[in-house]
């Protein structure tokens, strides 16, 4: 079990335990602070985390802003990443493709699910994030391209 997922089952027995397992994760880049993500549920290879919708994310037609959107893909990808990853090999963002689907006019969830991955052997993975509302409608796509080596 790597760092990540090591922190969350120690955190789970916490009073409020999930809610500050998200906030720990988070201020790991502090830039993720800004949309206040909220992991739902981590796994090996999986991650489900939403984000509020509220003023602070808003644009000028008062729902979640498409870069506050790609911040909450990036944030999943990443955590899926790090928490699924062996501790012998790294990696770093290396690009974004993003279809912005609808409005989005509620609080969001994003999912990535990366058991398709040969750990041992890629060089690179393209992690797919869907960002949902609250009423099930796809408002966002992601794809996130991530470098993967050999540590050292």
């Amino acid at each position: 079990m790597n760092r990540v997922l090591k922190l969350q089952a120690k955190m789970a027995k916490w009073p409020f335990g999930k809610l500050l397992f998200s906030k720990s994760v988070a201020r790991m880049a502090p830039y993720f602070i800004t949309i206040n993500p909220y992991i739902e549920e981590l796994k090996h290879n999986y991650i489900r985390v939403s984000m509020k919708k509220r003023r602070k994310v808003h644009n000028h037609l008062k729902t979640v802003h498409a870069i506050a959107m790609c911040n909450l893909c990036e944030f999943a990808a990443g955590i899926c990443m790090e928490s699924s990853i062996p501790k012998n090999r790294r990696w770093i963002p290396a690009g974004m493709t993003v279809a912005y689907l609808k409005k989005a006019k509620t609080n969001l969830i994003a999912e990535c699910d990366l058991s398709f991955v040969d750990w041992e052997q890629c060089t690179e993975v393209l992690c797919p994030v869907e960002v949902k509302d609250l009423e099930g409608n796809v408002v966002m796509t992601a794809e996130i391209k991530m470098k993967v080596g050999d540590r050292g």
